[in-house]
């Protein structure tokens, strides 16, 4: 086991078949990773239900949900799989809520006309029937007479919210216990997250993980060239997460300029600074400074293909080791 704070895992793609999820945690576990955490996008595979199964057939590991969108399940529903989740594995779980992609929530008939305010709702409802309470609510979103869970859990985890703007990143300082940045999330975002939620570096209460996507080679440049079209698709629709960075026109300017040799070619440091992409010295220095700015756990994805993932799964064990 490593001896610092940061966990280190992988996450389960959306496109990977269900069934994989088994073989993969008892990859992770068997191997001395931390973490996996599973991914529910519309409309591929559901969080709890992948959970369950890895939870299943491990001791150690922590399993991650991210993210469970607030309003495609009630609260009191979103609950009851926290709790029962936790009942496969006490202390190994760590659920996130979002916001969920508004489009798809439109899809489903159940886009909120204030997306900040279901949220809200929903966190703080979840949160006081994990606790054991007897919730009895009329709000915008969440209507309830009653409500207390059979089950719930000893020890609740805590509820991390799968959010990145500056508003929503307030609120999770509120009401969440932690937050989920999605990737990339870097050293330097970590940070200004922090800063928006009005919570530091540290704060015992307040649990910070991170998406990353990882790409060890032995050429670093090989690295670069493999996740240059990412990054390019990253930079097409860019968030916080990158807006954030001190070198993002100058980014942006190279890749208007040059393309792709462009993102290949840039320093090595912004690279560094973005994910655990070159060599395994640069990717565990990425990690090194994601757990000085006061990251707890990351999961790393894979390139999305089950024979690509598995080749990748010794890297990840490597860095989990580091």
């Amino acid at each position: 086991m490593p001896t610092n704070r940061l966990q280190v895992g992988m996450c389960f793609d959306k496109v990977f078949p269900p069934a994989f999820v088994t073989e993969v945690a008892r990859a992770l576990e068997d191997g001395g990773a931390q973490q996996l955490w599973v991914i529910e996008d519309c409309f591929y595979t559901t969080g709890p239900s992948l959970a369950a199964a890895a939870l299943a057939v491990t001791e150690q590991l922590t399993v991650g949900v991210g993210i469970l969108p607030a309003v495609a399940r009630t609260a009191p529903v979103t609950a009851m799989e926290i709790a029962t989740l936790y009942g496969f594995g006490p202390g190994r779980l760590l659920p996130g809520i979002g916001h969920g992609v508004q489009s798809w929530m439109g899809q489903m008939g159940v886009r909120p006309a204030s997306p900040l305010t279901a949220l809200e709702e929903v966190m703080v409802a979840v949160t006081r029937l994990l606790a054991g309470e007897e919730v009895t609510s009329q709000g915008q979103y969440v209507t309830l007479d009653a409500v207390r869970l059979d089950q719930p859990p000893a020890d609740p985890p805590p509820l991390l919210a799968g959010v990145y703007g500056p508003r929503s990143l307030a609120l999770a300082g509120r009401v969440a216990g932690g937050v989920l940045l999605a990737e990339p999330a870097s050293p330097t975002y970590v940070r200004w997250s922090l800063e928006q939620a009005g919570r530091s570096a540290g704060d015992p209460d307040f649990h910070v993980a991170v998406f990353g996507v990882v790409c060890v080679k032995k050429d670093r440049t090989e690295a670069y060239r493999t996740m240059a079209p990412w990054l390019a698709h990253q930079l097409s629709g860019a968030r916080t997460n990158l807006t954030t960075l001190p070198f993002y026109d100058d980014l942006v300017a190279r890749h208007a300029d040059k393309g792709l040799d462009g993102l290949v070619t840039m320093p090595s440091e912004w690279w560094t600074e973005l994910a655990p992409i070159g060599t395994m010295d640069d990717a565990a220095a990425h990690l090194q400074a994601l757990e000085d700015a006061g990251v707890q756990g990351i999961g790393m994805y894979p390139l999305p293909e089950v024979g690509a993932a598995r080749d990748q799964l010794p890297d990840v064990l490597a860095l989990a080791k580091r």
